[in-house]
């Protein structure tokens, strides 16, 4: 997007687009094609369906103007999050290196422990709380970052890790699902990648899988790509497309979501049943201090505990509004009692709820009925 800068709002609603043509449409469709028309020698943008695509192209100049607002970024999407994580940490890590990744982060890295581990990377884990990550960086080749931490929402101070990560020679990555670019940009905050989950608030509609990375060295991008372009986890156009349009939303979504997320926290610290609550926008949260230096937006997770299994599940029967699903980010409320994937230590009843954009007093109250119906 060119001109001069734009707002939040309007960047979001303008991020990507091309330049208008009369008669074509203010964001042309997903093109779907395995080749392109190429003869002589490959040259110029577009040759082959798993390298490149149009449509990936928006999508990924758009999530690059919300990362780093009028500066040089490149962005790649991917299939999935998982797919983006994946990319940074085997295109920058070697047999032989030592990677830092946080002890209680996304429920899937400990499956990427294994692998690293079996391909000679030595892998050493710290909470995200008290920038504990901090001890354990000597001789480390990449530091992983995820804050908000999913689903325990404990933050760290991305500048203080990054600067001390960097000192000691180590490149940083930022996992920035939960907050979104809105919410916090982890370039700006000193951050080598900025790494998400497209699949959670980004899109916010619960329709589709996606990942990115963002960074400012065109070098690490171009690995990351490369390692892209070798295993073919490739985002499908119809995809891509859905998720640059959802983007025009977004400051919308994250608005209404945060607000109420930040309404609900209020409301559970006033029930008796509940303990452990955690919402960073919540003054109190023990994340609260560094949290609010460095994000915009505290997002849309609220997390609790609630006595047991049994009162969990009587919550989530009885509610109305909120799906019982996984998942988070989209305009739909979800929770569900994380303990049940095995993944996450977290207590039996811990339930992690996303909210949606719905009215607040209508969640609000759906809640307080459902804890009201599931008191033994």
């Amino acid at each position: 997007m060119t001109g001069t800068p734009a707002g939040e709002g309007t960047r979001a609603v303008r991020a990507g687009l091309p330049d208008p043509v009369n008669h074509e449409p203010t964001l042309p469709g997903p093109v779907f094609a395995a080749h392109f028309h190429l003869s002589g020698d490959p040259t110029g943008p577009y040759a082959y369906g798993r390298e490149s695509n149009p449509t990936w192209t928006h999508l990924e100049r758009a999530v690059g103007e919300l990362e780093a607002p009028g500066e040089p970024v490149e962005t790649v999407a991917f299939a999935s999050g998982m797919a983006a994580i994946s990319a940074v940490l085997m295109s920058q890590l070697r047999s032989g290196d030592t990677v830092v990744l946080p002890s209680d982060g996304y429920q899937a890295l400990p499956l990427v422990h294994e692998q690293l581990r079996a391909w000679g990377i030595t892998v050493r884990t710290a909470p995200t709380g008290g920038d504990a990550q901090l001890a354990v960086l000597d001789g480390a080749r990449l530091l992983w970052i995820e804050t908000p931490s999913n689903p325990g929402l404990d933050v760290c101070d991305i500048r203080r890790l990054t600067g001390a990560a960097h000192a000691a020679g180590a490149l940083v990555a930022v996992d920035n699902t939960l907050a979104t670019p809105l919410g916090q940009r982890p370039l700006a905050l000193g951050a080598d990648f900025s790494v998400a989950s497209g699949t959670k608030g980004l899109t916010g509609h619960g329709d589709v899988l996606l990942g990115h990375v963002s960074c400012r060295d065109a070098g690490k991008a171009a690995e990351v790509r490369h390692w892209r372009k070798i295993v073919g986890a490739i985002p499908g156009p119809m995809e891509a497309w859905l998720a640059h349009r959802s983007l025009a939303t977004l400051q919308l979504r994250s608005d209404r979501q945060s607000a109420t997320a930040l309404a609900l926290a209020e409301s559970l610290r006033r029930r008796a049943e509940v303990t452990g609550l955690r919402y960073p926008g919540l003054p109190g949260d023990p994340s609260h201090p560094v949290a609010s230096r460095q994000m915009r937006r505290f997002g849309c997770v609220v997390s609790f505990v609630l006595p047991d299994r049994d009162h969990a599940e009587r919550f989530l029967r009885a509610l109305t509004l909120v799906d019982d699903a996984t998942s988070f980010g989209g305009v739909r409320s979800t929770a569900e009692r994380r303990r049940r994937w095995g993944g996450d230590d977290v207590p039996e009843g811990f339930i992690r709820f996303s909210v949606g954009a719905e009215d607040p007093e209508d969640l609000l109250a759906d809640v307080a009925r459902a804890l009201d119906a599931a008191a033994p």
